[in-house]
């Protein structure tokens, strides 16, 4: 736990040493910690604790710092676009930001249409589902081609542990869920976002292939919040790969949360199929998630992970010493 001296530092101006009642980590989902600021407002320090699928919950060694990270990193890439709400981050795992209002939508911006659950775009365009996500698209497009132009897919906030509810743009403002100026709003910032990320990620030899944004309101003001562009809200894909199997077939090498998900999938551990815990997967598995997720931070900042912690596990330890060793 962050200490209040640690915040004071962290924050400009001085903390009102309250502590909010703790509250139980399902409640709280990503938020450690909440504080009272000068003016009765609220500051939150998140950290992740949620694995890369939605029913395996732990920790993969360093994916907390590695997402907490990557988030703050790119957050400085953008923040002439939109600010965020990003306050400072002072401890390695974790991230002090405002409270926000989020909105009860969350935005998904595609660049190809991939994907392999049943909500992709993938899946539904290759079911035969007209206009996905009320959108026009192309006839005969194969599996991870690029659009024409990136596309917006609106999905509602899962809550109860249910799966997103596919929306289009237009049942966004029909059903009241966002007003129509500022969910113009959030569609150009969106898209915005997403140009700079991909052009970024291209410079790093990644791909940016598609992405979620939450948004929320900070005393009437859009800013983005929650985390951004990280391997677990984003699909990345290593540009190489993906040029190579342009041409001769097969699939890109995956540099996100989906290299999880098709493991999971090849053994048939789906939806409710799926492990418990990060303890009811093989260890070579953790050891391959832990270093996946720690070359996806540094090829995309250019610089060498620091470990503030010590993973479970010696096998996962010792590999990971290894790999940063080679890096270094």
């Amino acid at each position: 736990m962050l200490s209040p001296e640690l915040l004071t530092r962290a924050i400009p101006g001085a903390l009102a040493a309250l502590e909010l009642p703790e509250l139980g980590a399902a409640a709280r989902g990503k938020v450690r910690d909440a504080w009272v600021v000068p003016g009765g407002r609220r500051v939150l320090v998140t950290t992740d604790r949620v694995s890369a699928f939605d029913r395996v919950v732990g920790l993969v060694p360093y994916k907390g710092q590695v997402l907490n990270q990557i988030a703050a990193w790119w957050f400085r890439q953008c923040e002439d676009i939109v600010p965020n709400h990003a306050i400072a981050v002072p401890d390695p795992n974790a991230m002090v930001v405002r409270d926000a209002e989020p909105l009860p939508v969350e935005v998904v911006v595609r660049g190809y249409i991939t994907g392999v659950t049943s909500t992709s775009l993938w899946t539904l365009y290759k079911n035969g589902v007209e206009r996905p996500y009320g959108l026009d698209l192309p006839p005969h497009l194969v599996k991870n081609d690029p659009l024409p132009r990136p596309v917006i897919t609106p999905t509602t906030k899962a809550t109860g542990g249910a799966h997103d509810e596919r929306l289009t743009s237009d049942e966004v403002v029909e059903r009241g869920l966002v007003a129509p100026e500022l969910w113009s709003q959030v569609k150009r910032i969106a898209l915005e976002l997403f140009a700079r990320g991909q052009r970024l990620a291209r410079k790093r030899g990644v791909l940016l292939v598609d992405t979620k944004y939450e948004f929320g309101l900070i005393d009437g003001e859009l800013h983005l919040i929650d985390e951004m562009h990280t391997p677990d809200s984003s699909r990345y894909w290593l540009a190489e790969s993906y040029a190579y199997t342009r041409e001769h077939g097969g699939e890109p090498e995956h540099f996100d949360k989906e290299l999880l998900r098709l493991w999971l999938a090849e053994r048939g551990l789906t939806g409710d199929q799926a492990p418990e815990g990060m303890g009811a997967l093989p260890e070579d598995i953790v050891v391959r998630l832990a270093m996946h997720y720690v070359a996806v931070y540094e090829q995309l900042t250019g610089e060498r992970f620091v470990p503030a912690e010590q993973p479970a596990g010696p096998r996962v330890a010792a590999a990971l010493r290894a790999h940063i060793r080679q890096s270094s």
